[in-house]
């Protein structure tokens, strides 16, 4: 059961990851929002930076994803 609530802390902590990365999230947002026809991989730049904020801001908060 240990594995169980490590997991759900790991699911606690995805709000606190996301406000730390809220501007790249509303950046991501807006591009996928842009156009009803999203074509694959147009928001690439957007979405690559997202991640790499929320991977840094998890392993200073010294929790996996």
């Amino acid at each position: 059961m240990e594995s169980v609530r490590k997991a759900n802390q790991r699911l606690r902590n995805y709000p606190l990851l996301l406000t730390k990365c809220a501007d790249k999230a509303t950046a991501y947002a807006v591009c996928v929002s842009r156009d009803l026809n999203v074509q694959h991989k147009i928001c690439d730049a957007e979405f690559k930076e997202f991640l790499a904020c929320i991977r840094k801001s998890a392993q200073e908060m010294k929790t996996k994803l």
